[in-house]
């Protein structure tokens, strides 16, 4: 049965190239036979000897009208408009938009990718019962602690996204010039740790520490009366802050303050405590952006006016980073690492996304990067007006940080990328 053999195209051998015959030396015993190939005819005087076993076996005497039956046309070459020039084509060794014309082939070369486990949903959390919109975040509200928190987390969790951190609005009457309700064990941020965990045990919550949530001049530390913002001071009440969270259930502390050695401080709290087992996610670049105002109006934590005989800085660029800096980041990076960070994280995303790329290269620790308020709200912004698709804008900005390095990425559009993914409108 010659249809049980394997098909050899013609380019598989050549009685001109791959079997020489010399002519002046040598004639052939066989008689010319016609070979079906697929494609066409060839005659060929072969000696049997000299042809392959796999060729041989592909080799099918038959006559002309059925070989013209199996020959297949060439396909057309679809019409370009009129008026486009007849060129000869160019002599390019390398084509890479090859490796582009579809979505199966630009989907088999795609290196960077991204799903829900990649995301960590921030959420605001207040002590009522009802939600409240935040007016320059459009989307994200201030969610009940008891009732609104838990249905956004439970949504999430449905689409892939099971990472949480928890920022409180503390009410007005429990700031201090020393924010100590951070380490209230009955606090805002303390119960919605622990009612979140005894809700969803396998939930993975990030917790923030940091005093301006709870400090009533809207500072990460403890401010001088001169405008000094202390450090060492305001390192041990973050101390304290972060062992109340992990004693309410947290799997991650994670201080933005960027007050200098708070992460070995912190270490060694924790362990002392008896936490070895909950992990630090330092905020090591945080730089003193612009792009944080919406995070502010909804917790209310912008630096306050300074009062008689007190000065108040009106911004964080004593303790954040100057965004003109690059290499600023990598001696943070480095000190954080060593003080024990287990996750490095870069704030903003977008705009410092060679930072990101710089701790990649120069850490093994994992990467995060937020994707903040401020980027968030453009995004918003601009889709409400029609002026960007909102779905692919915010699938290319978060693969661009992952594309960058970051294995987390912190965004309010968490559950939206994850509905998308799942090819949900």
């Amino acid at each position: 049965d010659c249809n049980a053999w394997p098909y050899v195209p013609p380019h598989s051998f050549s009685h001109s190239s791959h079997y020489p015959v010399n002519n002046t030396t040598r004639k052939s015993t066989v008689a010319p036979i016609t070979m079906k190939t697929g494609l066409c005819l060839q005659k060929t005087a072969l000696p049997k000897s000299r042809v392959p076993l796999v060729a041989r076996r592909a080799l099918v005497v038959t006559n002309v009208a059925e070989a013209d039956r199996d020959v297949v046309a060439p396909r057309a070459i679809p019409n370009s408009p009129e008026g486009t020039p007849v060129v000869t084509p160019q002599d390019l060794p390398s084509r890479p938009r090859r490796n582009r014309r579809s979505p199966t082939v630009r989907r088999a070369f795609s290196e960077t990718t991204i799903s829900p486990s990649n995301l960590i949903l921030p959420v605001f959390v207040h002590d009522g019962e009802k939600n409240i919109p935040i007016d320059s975040m459009p989307g994200v509200s201030r969610l009940g602690w008891k009732h609104g928190l838990i249905d956004s987390v439970a949504e999430a969790r449905s689409l892939g996204v099971n990472q949480v951190v928890i920022f409180p609005k503390t009410p007005d009457h429990l700031k201090t010039p020393t924010g100590e309700e951070a380490f209230n064990p009955n606090g805002l941020a303390q119960r919605s740790i622990s009612l979140l965990k005894d809700t969803f045990p396998d939930l993975e919550v990030y917790t923030d520490v940091a005093l301006d949530p709870y400090n009533c001049d809207g500072h990460d530390g403890i401010v001088r009366d001169d405008g000094v913002i202390l450090n060492d001071e305001t390192v041990e009440y973050l101390c304290r802050q972060a062992v109340s969270q992990a004693r309410a259930g947290a799997d991650v502390v994670s201080p933005s303050d960027m007050m200098d050695g708070r992460v070995g401080a912190i270490r060694r709290a924790l362990d002392r405590e008896g936490f070895t087992n909950v992990s630090i996610m330092s905020y090591t670049a945080k730089y003193a952006s612009a792009f944080y105002g919406p995070f502010r109006d909804a917790l209310a934590s912008a630096p306050q006016a300074g009062t008689s005989g007190r000065v108040i800085p009106p911004n964080k660029k004593t303790y954040q980073q100057d965004p003109a800096n690059y290499r600023e980041a990598l001696r943070e990076a480095r000190a954080d690492e060593a003080e024990g960070a287990d996750i490095m994280m870069v704030k903003p995303g977008l705009p410092y996304l060679d930072i990101i790329r710089l701790l990649r290269d120069n850490s093994p620790l994992p990467i995060a990067a937020y994707h903040v308020s401020g980027e968030y709200a453009m995004l918003k912004a601009a889709a409400e007006r029609g002026w960007l698709d909102e779905e692919e804008c915010v699938m290319e900005a978060l693969l661009s940080l992952r594309r960058a390095g970051s294995d987390l990425i912190l965004s309010y559009y968490a559950t939206e990328a994850a509905k998308w993914m799942a090819g949900e409108k």
